[in-house]
């Protein structure tokens, strides 16, 4: 039990002390020492620590203190205490990691349960443009695309599709509007567009990804996207 309480805030002494003197009652300092194995200066120095806390008082019984541990209840007081104390702090410190957050970044992912991050993201958007759509993509994530266009069409998300290979229709894909180009065009690499995020994508067996956060790039490939909307054929 030592190691709970270490991990509520006291110290490895502070336990020991403690939980002595939850089993022994009031006690003289040479109790708890002969109970604990610790020097009795440090008994006092870490009673001294206890009694600061709330969590050690003591009687005077002829002339000499009788040490004793307060109501277990009292190391859930301390954690309310702590969080109350942190909680203005906490505050203050989302603050500056929600600001850090709207910073630029770019970020690497691989394997499936990478590409999963970067659709998930996706369904905080409004409209997510797909440039270069891979069948791959199905294969790679067949059952997990189920649930994904699932949950897109609860959230009326719509996606506009470029692709090159016919296998990719409309009508599988729920709100969204496909169009073609030549097969020639075809490689295995997607881009994604979507809020201020571009997604590039390697479909391959250990697919790969950058996910890039940049409103001026966003835009651009948004432009880009744009004007091969117009080249393709629906």
């Amino acid at each position: 039990m030592t190691e709970e309480l270490k991990q509520a805030g006291l110290t490895e002494n502070e336990s020991k002390i403690y939980l002595a003197l939850i089993e022994l009652g009031p006690s003289l300092a040479g109790g708890i020492a002969r109970k604990t194995g610790l020097h009795r200066r440090t008994i006092y120095d870490t009673i001294e620590m206890l009694i600061q806390k709330g969590l050690v008082g003591y009687i005077k019984e002829n002339n000499r203190k009788l040490f004793q541990a307060a109501n277990p209840e009292r190391l859930l007081e301390i954690i309310k205490e702590k969080e109350n104390l942190l909680s203005p702090i906490i505050q203050s410190l989302q603050l500056k990691y929600n600001s850090t957050k709207e910073k630029e970044e770019t970020n690497f992912y691989k394997g499936k349960e990478g590409l999963k991050t970067i659709f998930e993201d996706q369904l905080s958007s409004k409209e997510i443009l797909i440039l270069g759509a891979s069948p791959l993509a199905y294969e790679t994530l067949q059952f997990y695309f189920k649930w994904y266009d699932k949950t897109r069409k609860q959230k009326n998300i719509k996606t506009r599709i470029i692709a090159t290979d016919k296998k990719i229709k409309k009508s599988k894909i729920p709100l969204a509007e496909v169009k073609y180009l030549d097969e020639k065009y075809s490689n295995p690499v997607s881009v994604n567009i979507y809020n201020d995020k571009t997604a590039i994508i390697l479909w391959a067996k250990q697919p790969i990804a950058i996910l890039i956060k940049n409103k001026e790039i966003t835009n651009a490939y948004k432009t880009y996207f744009e004007l091969m909307w117009k080249i393709a054929k629906k």
